[in-house]
C-alpha cells in the first residue's frame, strides 16, 4: 500500500463481496491517515447473509472431512506465502509491528494446519450398550456432526489469528460461518477470509458483515446461528450473550495477567522476557504481561533489570522490522494508560522509565509498587504499562493474584517443584505457563480462563465440542455384542 492508497474493504453476502453502501474509515493510529474504507452491513444484509447461511449450512455439511482439511492445509501454506502483505495490513489499520505481525501470521498458518488435521480426525463411536441388561440385543453408535451455523465476533488485537481459530475450527468442523470483524481491523479480516476461499473454501462456508454493536447484536440473536465464539471486553461480551439467548457461547473476555518470580528464578532471563512479552503490540494482549510480582529479596535486582530492558525497547515507526513497540490502536487507549500511571504515581508508587506518549504511541512505562487498589492492578490496562510488585509470602501471592475479577493465564517463574504444582492447583486461572511469563500461547494447546475472563477453549481440537453436537443411532434387535443373558441358553 505505497503512498496514500487505501483498502477498499467489502461485505461478504451470499457469496458476493459488496462495496457499495454506506462506509465507515479507518486512520491507522501511526500513520493518522485513512488506510482502508468498509462498507457498513445494513438490516436487509443481516437478513440476506441468515437465508445464505440457512443455505450454506447444508452445503458445507456434506464436504467430506478429508476436503475440509485439504483447503485449511492450503490455506496454511498460503498465509505463510502473503505473510509480508498481511503484516503490513496490521501495521497500517492497527500500529502493530511487523515483527509482531507476521509473528502473527505465522501463527495462522499453524492454526490452520491444526484445524486440518482436527477435521481428519472427527468420528464418533460404537456405545457399550450391551453393559446392561436393557441395552442386551441392541447397538447404539454416535458421530459428532456440525452445529449448522457459526458466527464468529473477533477482536482488533489479533484479528487474524483469533479469525482463523474460529473460521478454522467451524469450517472444519463442518460449518458455515458468518464473521463480524473488528471495526479497526476490516482489510486485515478480509485478507485471511480471502486467503481461504483463495484455497478453495466454498462460498457457502463464510460471509463478512461489517458493522457496530448493531450488527453484532442482530446477528448474536439470529435463529439460524448455533454457536457464537466471542473475544472482547467483558461488557460486550454480556450484550451478545443477552442477545443470543439459548445458544453455545464461547467467550474469551480479557484479564489482568500476573506473574509471579520467585526468589530462586534467574533474574536476568525472567526480566527479559518480562520486558518481551509486557510490551509486544503495545501490550494489547488478553494475556499480556500487566502484574509483576517479585520475591522481596530479589525485587531491587528484578526492578533494576527489567527497567533497563524495557528502556532498551525500541519504540517507532511499526513499518520498521526494527521496531520492537509501535502505537496502541488509538488516541484514547494510550492515554488510558498514561492516566492510570499517574493516578498510581500519586497514590505512592514510582515510574521508572516511560509514563508518556505521542499520539497513540505510549513509551513503554514501568510502574514500581503501585497499591492493590490501583486501577493498574485492579483492572485490565490492555496497553503499553507493566507495574511490578513486592511480596513476602509465597501463598499470600497466589491469594493476591486470585483478588480479581479475571483469570485467564498467569506466570511463574521458579524451579521449586513443590511451588509449581501449587501454584497449578491453587491459582484460580485457565493457564499456568512455569518460567515464562503469562504472555506465551501455543495454538494446538486449550485456551481460555475462568471468573470474568470468560468459559470454553479456544484451540481447534476443544473448539470443535462447541461447533459439533453428538448424534446417536440405536439399532433395535442388532447387536455387536451378543444377545444372551446369562442363563437364557439353559432356561
Amino acid at each position: 500500500m505505497p503512498g496514500n492508497e487505501k483498502s477498499e474493504v467489502g461485505c461478504l453476502i451470499a457469496g458476493s463481496w459488496v462495496t457499495s453502501g454506506t462506509q465507515s474509515d479507518r486512520v491507522g493510529p501511526w500513520t493518522r491517515r485513512v488506510v482502508s474504507t468498509t462498507r457498513q452491513a445494513d438490516d436487509h444484509d443481516v437478513e440476506k447473509a441468515r437465508w445464505y447461511a440457512r443455505r450454506g449450512a447444508r452445503a458445507v455439511a456434506r464436504m467430506s472431512p478429508a476436503a475440509r482439511a485439504d483447503v485449511l492445509e492450503r490455506a496454511a501454506a498460503e498465509a505463510l506465502n502473503r505473510r509480508d502483505d498481511l503484516a503490513r495490513l496490521l501495521a497500517l489499520e492497527l500500529g502493530k509491528p511487523v515483527k509482531d505481525g507476521r509473528g502473527e501470521i505465522l501463527r495462522v498458518a499453524d492454526t490452520f494446519a491444526v484445524a486440518a488435521a482436527e477435521a481428519r480426525r472427527i468420528g464418533g463411536e460404537v456405545l457399550p450398550v450391551a453393559g446392561w441388561a436393557r441395552g442386551v440385543g441392541n447397538t447404539a453408535m454416535t458421530y459428532r456432526a456440525p452445529v449448522g451455523v457459526a458466527l464468529s465476533i473477533t477482536p482488533f488485537n489479533a484479528p487474524a489469528n483469533l479469525l482463523a481459530h474460529k473460521l478454522g475450527a467451524a469450517f472444519a468442523a463442518g460449518n458455515t460461518t458468518i464473521v463480524k470483524p473488528p471495526p479497526q481491523a476490516p482489510a486485515s479480516s478480509v485478507a485471511v477470509v480471502q486467503l481461504l476461499l483463495d484455497s478453495g473454501m466454498p462460498p457457502e462456508a463464510v460471509q463478512v458483515l461489517h458493522g457496530g454493536g448493531e450488527v453484532g447484536a442482530a446477528l448474536s440473536a439470529a435463529p439460524e446461528v448455533g454457536v457464537i465464539s466471542f473475544t472482547g471486553s467483558p461488557a460486550t461480551g454480556n450484550a451478545v450473550a443477552r442477545a443470543a439467548g439459548a445458544k453455545r457461547l464461547v467467550m474469551e473476555l480479557g484479564g489482568n495477567a500476573a506473574t509471579i518470580v520467585c526468589a530462586d528464578a534467574d533474574i536476568a532471563a525472567a526480566a527479559a522476557v518480562c520486558a518481551a512479552t509486557g510490551y509486544s503490540n503495545s501490550g494489547q494482549s488478553c494475556i499480556s504481561v500487566q502484574r509483576v510480582y517479585v520475591d522481596r529479596q530479589r525485587y531491587d535486582d528484578f526492578l533494576d533489570a527489567f527497567t533497563g530492558q524495557v528502556r532498551a525497547l525500541r519504540v517507532g515507526d511499526p513499518l520498521d522490522p526494527a521496531t520492537d513497540v509501535g502505537s496502541m490502536v488509538d488516541d484514547e487507549a494510550a492515554e488510558r494508560v498514561v492516566t492510570w500511571a499517574r493516578e498510581a504515581v500519586a497514590a505512592g508508587a514510582s515510574i521508572t522509565t516511560g509514563g508518556s506518549r505521542d499520539g497513540a504511541t505510549v513509551t513503554p512505562t514501568v510502574v514500581a509498587a503501585p497499591p492493590a487498589d490501583a486501577r493498574l492492578i485492579r483492572d485490565e490496562v490492555f496497553g503499553a504499562v507493566v507495574s511490578v510488585v513486592p511480596f513476602d509470602d509465597f501463598d499470600e501471592v497466589i491469594a493476591t493474584c486470585n483478588d480479581s475479577r479475571y483469570g485467564l493465564q498467569a506466570g511463574l517463574f521458579t524451579h521449586d517443584v513443590r511451588r509449581i504444582v501449587t501454584a497449578w492447583r491453587e491459582l484460580e486461572v485457565g493457564g499456568l505457563v512455569v518460567n515464562g511469563s503469562s504472555n506465551f500461547r501455543l495454538d494446538h494447546v486449550p485456551f481460555g480462563g475462568v471468573k470474568d475472563s470468560g468459559f470454553g477453549r479456544e484451540s481447534p481440537r476443544w473448539m470443535l465440542d462447541d461447533y459439533t453436537t453428538v448424534k446417536t443411532l440405536l439399532l433395535r434387535g442388532m447387536s455387536l455384542f451378543g444377545e444372551v443373558l446369562f442363563g437364557e441358553e439353559e432356561a
